[in-house]
């Protein structure tokens, strides 16, 4: 039997409706219904669900940072994305302590933050966690990175959290991706592959529910590259497209995107720049005008992302602030005002959500 994507079934076990998704390489060769994950594509549960129904919204939070005194930070503030307001108190980092430019991944209940640079300069493995919907302090992961380094770009999955690239010890940018399972803890991250160059200090990174994206960054020198992944195998990444201008920026450490767009908000440019874009992540090609920052041009932010809403909380350079701004992410338009981060201004920080374009 030929199965063409796009088609669905009722799966009599798990009681789901199942889509047949065509995988990269598709190219409608036949294969036989109801044998899970072939080479030619697979059947995914639709989701009827929402982080509205689980969570009761979606909660953006704010992790680590650094701030203009020359203080690393502990500190973890929270939004709730369907409203507007200044951020609110959640917890402290624990493990990794004060840290700055580290990655941050996240499902629908578990936040980690992984790597990163630590007072007083030292590149962590460390991986911890929060519990997205209460607060409280990080708690140890019991598990690492397969290699300490600061600045990567992240992805994730309902399961899945993706490191990709970074600055370590023994070189500034790399290639290595890896992954860790976001629910098992004890478990160290597993090599995943390889992105096409190594680099470091993403401009930003996007998910769908199959694709983590990678765009931008420094290799060393500032790039306008875009790489994907299918996020649930493992294997290299792949050429996708292309910024509009050459950058970098730590928005890499946040996944900033729906399920059908990946926005990308500032930057340096290598002059600042207050320019949003965006990605469509079910295609490929280079990214779009989407508007424009209202507050300020500049780069080193943390971003995340609910199903209509990407948020940029703070700024840490050419100027720091403590803005949070937002846009709708299926409009196109200027940014607005969300609010403030409440306990100072901050850069160099990594964000977080439960409601983000890969779950």
């Amino acid at each position: 039997m030929t199965i063409k994507p796009g088609a669905l079934r009722f799966n009599t076990d798990s009681m789901k409706l199942e889509l047949f998704r065509g995988s990269a390489n598709y190219e409608g060769s036949a294969s036989m219904a109801g044998i899970g994950t072939l080479a030619a594509g697979q059947w995914e549960e639709i989701q009827a669900t929402s982080p509205e129904v689980q969570t009761g919204g979606t909660r953006a939070l704010c992790v680590g940072g650094y701030s203009p005194a020359g203080s690393y930070l502990d500190e973890i503030v929270y939004i709730n994305m369907a409203t507007t307001g200044n951020s609110l108190d959640f917890g402290l980092l624990t493990v990794s302590g004060r840290n700055h430019v580290h990655g941050c991944v996240s499902d629908r209940t578990r936040g980690l933050s992984g790597g990163g640079s630590k007072f007083p300069g030292v590149k962590p493995a460390d991986i911890e966690y929060v519990t997205i919907s209460s607060t409280g302090n990080a708690v140890d992961f019991n598990g690492d990175l397969t290699l300490a380094r600061y600045c990567p770009g992240v992805a994730a999955n309902s399961t899945r959290g993706v490191f990709a690239g970074g600055h370590s010890d023994a070189a500034v940018q790399n290639t290595l991706i890896d992954y860790v399972t976001i629910q098992s803890t004890g478990v160290n991250a597993q090599d995943f592959g390889d992105l096409t160059s190594a680099r470091r200090y993403f401009m930003a990174a996007f998910s769908s529910p199959t694709r983590g994206v990678f765009a931008g960054g420094g290799e060393p020198a500032q790039t306008t590259n875009i790489n994907f992944i299918t996020t649930s195998t493992q294997g290299n990444a792949a050429y996708f497209g292309d910024l509009s201008t050459v950058g970098q920026d730590t928005q890499g450490s946040s996944i900033c995107s729906n399920a059908i767009r990946g926005i990308n908000m500032g930057g340096a440019a290598p002059v600042y720049t207050n320019t949003i874009e965006y990605l469509t992540l079910a295609t490929l090609g280079d990214a779009q005008d989407f508007g424009e920052l209202t507050a300020t041009a500049g780069a080193y932010a943390s971003n995340a992302a609910s199903p209509t809403r990407c948020v940029r909380m703070g700024q840490g350079s050419p100027a720091y602030n403590n803005i949070i701004e937002y846009v709708q992410i299926m409009t196109l338009g200027n940014s607005i005002d969300f609010g403030d981060i409440h306990t100072q201004v901050t850069g160099y920080s990594a964000g977080l959500s439960n409601g983000h374009g890969g779950l």
